[in-house]
């Protein structure tokens, strides 16, 4: 089990080179910043741009996996994003991982004054940009007409450090979205089902979406054991003790996860929590 965590680009860069330098001395294989504009409860506090946090990310550490949790077609074209994402994989030397997804209906969705769309219309925008995307950063030069992107020649030279791309993990819970994910992505995210009752009311989605994605990896020929992601902070925060950590991880791998994420602690709010708790989880995550 491959277990990372995200850290918000809530502070100031002074303050955020240590966390991610934490995360990588904590032994985490992967570490991960949300990008989004603004976020939710927090859309109305401190919130820096995504890629630069990245970039800055990259030259602190030299180990952990770095990536996106995750990037949607909200507010990003392919054809800049793509020269960011080669640059991001040269910074950090062949260490960038792609989450993507169709991207929701919050501040995002609206900011840049688009008109809402429906479900099926996000999930149709979110295959042509993750194809679009797997276009440009395998190709030196892309020119193709789509529904919602465009390109004319756009030059993305000399591509990425991993090859042919870095690693498109894409998030999914609906079956056309899971559909997306098993024709684009090398990897499956989710945050199993919003709107549960209980915690084991969560774990049972959490448990019905991996047997569909199975079934959905089966139906289309791919290995049973791609990789799959879970966003362990979906339901309750994880990170309350170490003890119900290691709890929810063995319960994420008994359902077939390679990967659990959880995030960093904050002091009040959404993830609030104690590092003593973090600190805790990383005496068993450093190595020997």
């Amino acid at each position: 089990m491959r277990i990372g965590i995200v850290i918000l680009p809530q502070h100031r860069w002074s303050q955020a080179a240590g966390l991610w330098r934490r995360a990588e001395e904590y032994g985490f294989d992967h570490a991960w910043t949300y990008d989004h504009l603004a976020w939710r409860s927090l859309a109305d506090e401190p919130w820096f741009a995504t890629v630069p946090t990245l970039a800055g990310a990259a030259l602190v550490t030299s180990t952990i996996r770095l990536g996106t949790w995750v990037a949607s077609p909200n507010f990003r074209h392919p054809v800049p994003f793509a020269k960011e994402l080669m640059t991001l994989d040269d910074m950090s030397e062949g260490r960038m991982l792609l989450g993507v997804g169709a991207g929701g209906l919050g501040v995002d969705a609206a900011v840049l004054g688009q008109p809402p769309l429906t479900p099926g219309a996000r999930v149709d925008r979110l295959d042509e940009f993750v194809s679009m995307l797997d276009e440009l950063l395998t190709q030196p030069v892309t020119s193709r007409t789509g529904t919602y992107f465009g390109a004319d020649g756009a030059r993305t030279i000399p591509g990425c450090v991993q090859q042919p791309r870095m690693p498109f993990l894409v998030a999914a819970n609906a079956p056309r979205s899971m559909s997306v994910a098993v024709r684009r992505g090398d990897a499956w995210v989710t945050t199993g089902a919003e709107g549960q009752d209980t915690l084991d009311d969560w774990w049972g989605s959490v448990a019905r979406l991996s047997a569909r994605f199975t079934d959905a990896l089966a139906e289309a020929g791919r290995p049973a054991s791609t990789p799959r992601y879970l966003n362990l902070d979906s339901q309750s925060y994880s990170l309350t003790s170490a003890e119900r950590f290691w709890d929810q991880v063995g319960r994420a791998e008994d359902l077939g996860f390679t990967d659990v994420v959880v995030h960093w602690p904050r002091a009040e709010g959404i993830y609030a929590g104690d590092e003593t708790v973090l600190e805790a989880v990383a005496d068993r995550l450093r190595p020997s």
